[in-house]
């Protein structure tokens, strides 16, 4: 069962890294007026939700693994 957990972390680990690097090309690509204000917008606020939720699992994972 451990096993699994770990898996769980390092994938939820990933995938928190593949959402930060994706909001900073978002905020990048705004800023850079490559994509207009709306739609930049909605996707960035869309990202930080998903951002905030994949932080708060990956930090409850792992202090219940006690990797701290």
């Amino acid at each position: 069962m451990l096993k699994a957990r770990k898996i769980f972390y390092l994938r939820f680990s990933i995938a928190l890294k593949e959402c930060s690097e994706t909001l900073y090309w978002l905020e990048l690509l705004s800023a850079a007026e490559y994509i207009d204000i709306k739609n930049s917008k909605e996707l960035i606020d869309d990202c930080s939700e998903i951002n905030r939720i994949l932080a708060s699992i990956v930090k409850t994972t792992k202090e219940k693994l006690n990797l701290n």
